[in-house]
């Protein structure tokens, strides 16, 4: 066997694998964005004791603890690599680090000097080693039933840290670059679409079953825009991808891509597309089901709130996309102060539901 894993025999019975490929699965299959996180008591014990948090995300022991604590706790059908998508600037060589109460601050490029001095795309596997540690630990560590997911940012979205040094309401500086001299930029976005296919096929390489990509960001671009620094990269993510590892589905994630999103499934060739709390299930049941799996979107606020109109909403969403190939998840991540017996609720609602 080469050193590009495929997944294993046991792959073909995975209900989350067998939901990407199209098939009909028997009930829905569930996991949930940012699922290992603060909300967690165990993850807050564990992160207090890793000491920074990308400490956290470069120590198997602790990565790995912390992406097991939620399949313990609630069975979910997959599992997401414990990491973080700015791990991939840290590996070029830009200085990051994550401030209590600030969360990541980066020293912002700005411009084509800027990029000069990053390291070369080579760089992302040798920094990134202990994060593919993880991921082999994972495939032995996690039941034979779940599915394991790397995942890395989208470029546009990594892009809007690097430039802005931050996370920003409106993406400004990276906006700024990206419109006063976008040829420039462009260079920044094929660095990063680079680096992020190797950080992505490393993953592979170490076990991981499936990839999901997050521009969370995506919607803040108007569509010119958003189909060349959006659209174009995850295609040729998807396009590589494809060519080294043909068996490997991939899930993207363009949050707020609104009336761009069937495209972006069309052209991009993504197995599944992971839809954002604003898009209706009608809606992506008539337009976006047809092109493959979707995956998606309980708002995290109605997992905070939990009850009656929480499960109202998530079995609107299971009986609007349920007869079709879909993923039960959130619109957006997990948000801290959500309680943990909210999550086993909607958990066990989504498992004895039935078509």
């Amino acid at each position: 066997m080469s050193d590009k894993m495929a997944p294993g025999k046991e792959a073909a019975g995975k209900k989350l694998l067998r939901a990407l490929k199209g098939e009909a699965t028997e009930g829905v299959p569930i996991w949930l964005m940012r699922q290992a996180g603060r909300y967690l008591p165990e993850y807050r014990k564990v992160r207090a004791e890793a000491g920074s948090f990308l400490d956290l995300c470069y120590t198997p022991d602790f990565a790995e603890e912390v992406t097991l604590q939620p399949i313990r706790r609630y069975g979910f059908d997959a599992s997401i690599l414990f990491s973080d998508i700015l791990v991939v600037p840290d590996a070029l060589g830009q200085k990051v680090a994550f401030k209590e109460g600030e969360g990541p601050v980066l020293e912002a490029i700005t411009n084509v000097a800027g990029l000069a001095a990053l390291k070369p795309v080579e760089a992302v596997r040798e920094h990134l080693q202990p994060v593919y540690e993880v991921v082999k630990r994972l495939r032995r560590s996690l039941p034979p039933e779940t599915t394991l997911i790397g995942f890395a940012g989208a470029p546009w979205t990594v892009a809007t840290y690097v430039v802005g040094g931050r996370g920003s309401p409106d993406q400004g500086a990276a906006k700024a670059w990206a419109y006063r001299a976008p040829d420039e930029f462009q260079k920044l976005i094929d660095l990063l679409t680079d680096a992020t296919v190797e950080h992505l096929s490393a993953q592979v390489e170490a076990g991981a079953e499936v990839l999901q990509v997050f521009d969370t960001w995506a919607g803040s671009l108007p569509e010119l825009s958003f189909e060349r620094f959006a659209l174009q990269p995850m295609k040729r993510i998807r396009e590589t991808l494809k060519e080294r590892f043909p068996d490997i589905p991939v899930i993207a994630f363009p949050r707020g891509a609104g009336g761009m999103a069937a495209r972006y499934f069309r052209e991009t060739g993504v197995n599944g597309l992971s839809l954002d709390t604003g898009v209706s299930a009608l809606w992506a049941r008539e337009h976006l089901q047809p092109l493959g799996c979707v995956q998606g979107n309980l708002d995290p606020l109605l997992l905070v709130a939990g009850g009656a109109e929480m499960r109202r909403q998530a079995l609107h969403i299971l009986e609007t996309l349920g007869q079709g190939p879909f993923i039960f998840n959130l619109g957006h991540g997990i948000v801290p102060q959500t309680p943990p017996e909210h999550v086993a609720e909607l958990v066990t609602l989504v498992k004895e539901w039935r078509a």
